[in-house]
């Protein structure tokens, strides 16, 4: 208990982080069992606060309306949490709320936890219960208004400093590490099914009763990133049955079979590489520019695209932060509403005033092709097929990547297979393999050969 903790209780509509919304914070920051700092806030959940939620917890719609939402203080909070271990009563349910609503603001926060529940269960062993409330009744704790974050967080804090005074600081500090590093596995996994699973690069599979994989991973070390799923648990994680992995030589066929597996087998909780492509970039033939869809991008016309997008949203949006940098006319560009005279976007100092006569149309765009170079997408740097090569000196196994045009053509474990996807070439530009190759090749010492068309 010597490092930095963060003592954390949140108040929620709701239990199911998915769809529900915290409604309140408290953040007690703790160092060598110090108090060092306190924050917490009401939170507005953007939605209706349940009747029996706000009989529980005191917290009414009305005091809601005007506090901020998750995400005006989600970079406060987010730098006050760095480096600390997250500390909480049923930790798996706090910490999966502010990982969600982290995930909604555009951050990934990533944190050791330690659950004082289980905390209490193992330095107490003969007590009946361990709630909350329990916890209060048992050790005499002060709390002024239970559900509400501030003083539960309180309570965390007392019963650390009595679990020292009682148990002494280096028990303490090693019932904490061993409860930090104990993974919750549902009922009917036996833990035998993840010892079986090798510390190595490849993919691995979840399923529940049915035939379908809720859930569909990669690592380089997988056995190591499995039990992570059950420390940092999920909703879903209890519903987990079955385990099912392949493995691959390397990182990048750990990759390349992840995206595979999941659009082929579309897992419940694999949203983002199942999402189904809207694909889109931007053409330019030196005059026009204009939105290019999904069917017209492929690997001979993507060296002519600015950009791939998964929407034409997520498209428009790259554009508009081009255009306020460059100051480009998006009426112009005829990406806004035609009308006469200057631009709304021009009223706003947005634009340089080509639609108003005030830019010669020449300077605008130039600036235009300026702004698509920031955004071009990148060429196949290899004059022909190419070979990535992955060995796996433990078990003494090769794979070879076969790439064309950013597509992936296959994976072969020798010259005869590598053969035969050459000869079967039929290249598919897929945005996730792009994503995945480029980012790849781009590192040192990946093993490239050329390969004969």
């Amino acid at each position: 208990m010597n490092g930095p903790l963060a003592i954390v209780d949140v108040e929620t509509t709701g239990s199911d982080p998915a769809t529900d919304r915290v409604t309140e914070i408290a953040l007690l920051e703790v160092s060598g069992l110090a108090l060092t700092g306190e924050w917490s806030t009401l939170i507005n959940p953007g939605g209706a606060i349940p009747g029996a939620i706000q009989a529980l917890t005191g917290i009414s719609q009305e005091m809601v309306e005007r506090a901020p939402r998750f995400e005006q203080i989600a970079g406060e909070l987010y730098e006050r949490l760095a480096g600390r271990v997250f500390v909480a009563h049923n930790a798996r349910f706090d910490y999966g709320f502010l990982r969600r609503e982290f995930e909604r603001a555009g951050l990934k926060y990533l944190a050791k936890t330690l659950c004082t529940v289980r905390l209490s269960r193992r330095l107490y062993p003969f007590a009946d219960r361990h709630d909350l409330d329990s916890l209060i009744a048992r050790h005499g704790f002060e709390c002024e208004a239970r559900h509400r974050a501030a003083p539960d967080a309180g309570v965390l804090w007392q019963f650390l400093r009595v679990a020292a005074e009682e148990h002494g600081a280096e028990v303490l500090e090693v019932a904490a590490r061993q409860v930090a590093r104990q993974p919750t596995l549902p009922p009917h996994l036996e833990r035998g099914a993840i010892d079986a699973i090798p510390d190595a690069p490849g993919v691995y599979l979840f399923y529940d009763e049915g035939a379908a994989p809720l859930y569909i991973g990669k690592s380089r070390a997988m056995r190591s990133r499995v039990l992570q799923h059950f420390i940092a648990t999920s909703s879903w994680t209890p519903r987990v049955r079955r385990i099912e992995w392949q493995r691959t030589a390397g990182e990048l066929g750990a990759l390349l079979r992840e995206a595979a597996l999941v659009k082929e087998l579309e897992p419940v909780y694999n949203r983002q590489l199942r999402r189904p492509g809207q694909l889109c970039g931007f053409a330019f033939d030196g005059r026009r520019l204009r939105l290019a869809r999904g069917e017209e991008i492929d690997a001979e016309t993507l060296p002519y695209v600015y950009g791939l997008w998964r929407s034409r949203p997520a498209a428009m949006q790259a554009l508009r932060a081009a255009a306020d940098e460059h100051r480009l006319c998006l009426q112009t560009l005829g990406f806004d509403v035609k009308k006469q005279g200057a631009c709304l976007r021009h009223q706003m100092g947005r634009c340089a005033g080509v639609c108003a006569g005030k830019e010669n149309p020449h300077v605008h765009l130039a600036r235009v092709v300026a702004a698509l170079a920031g955004l071009k997408s990148a060429e196949w740097p290899h004059r022909g097929p190419l070979g990535v090569v992955e060995h796996d000196h433990r078990r003494d196994a090769t794979e070879v990547h076969v790439l064309d045009q950013w597509c992936y053509l296959g994976t072969a474990s020798c010259d005869s297979e590598v053969a035969e996807l050459l000869e079967a070439r039929r290249p598919r530009f897929d945005y996730d393999h792009y994503r995945i190759l480029a980012r790849h090749l781009g590192k040192r010492g990946v093993r490239v050969v050329p390969l004969a068309a």
